[in-house]
């Protein structure tokens, strides 16, 4: 068994994908128009679907807004250096809710930035 994706909802559908492209890097692997369901699903990552696990994008059309809520977290990405992957998506107009530096009562370095749908994606560097 193997983790195949997480999905969350998004209101801009290309707004996202370009978020999760030009900020973080990942990949468009596939998308799909289902007109008769009235909603898009875009598969991004970091490699193939049958070996990494991917984000579903889902954005249903006639809903332009959705409410994170109080039980989601966080996505969490590794990274090389999360001072510099701060640094990089900030000059892409990626919004920094907690800069790089050592977490909370630790020592790993971590980061937070936010997507253009309010969720939160934790930076963290690369584990030993």
């Amino acid at each position: 068994m193997r983790i195949l994706h997480t999905m969350i909802r998004v209101g801009n559908l290309q707004q996202s994908i370009n978020f999760y492209q030009s900020v973080l890097g990942m990949s468009l692997l596939r998308q799909k128009d289902y007109p008769e369901g009235k909603f898009t699903l875009a598969f991004l990552g970091y490699g193939e679907e049958s070996t990494q696990t991917v984000m579903e994008l889902t954005h249903n059309w006639d809903t332009d807004h959705y409410d994170v809520g109080a039980g989601f977290g966080h996505i969490a990405i590794e990274v090389d250096d999360v001072y510099q992957a701060c640094q990089q998506a900030e000059k892409k107009g990626a919004k920094i809710i907690r800069p790089a530096g050592p977490m909370n009562a630790g020592l790993t370095i971590c980061a937070f930035i936010e997507d253009p749908d309010g969720y939160q994606i934790e930076l963290l560097g690369a584990r030993d």
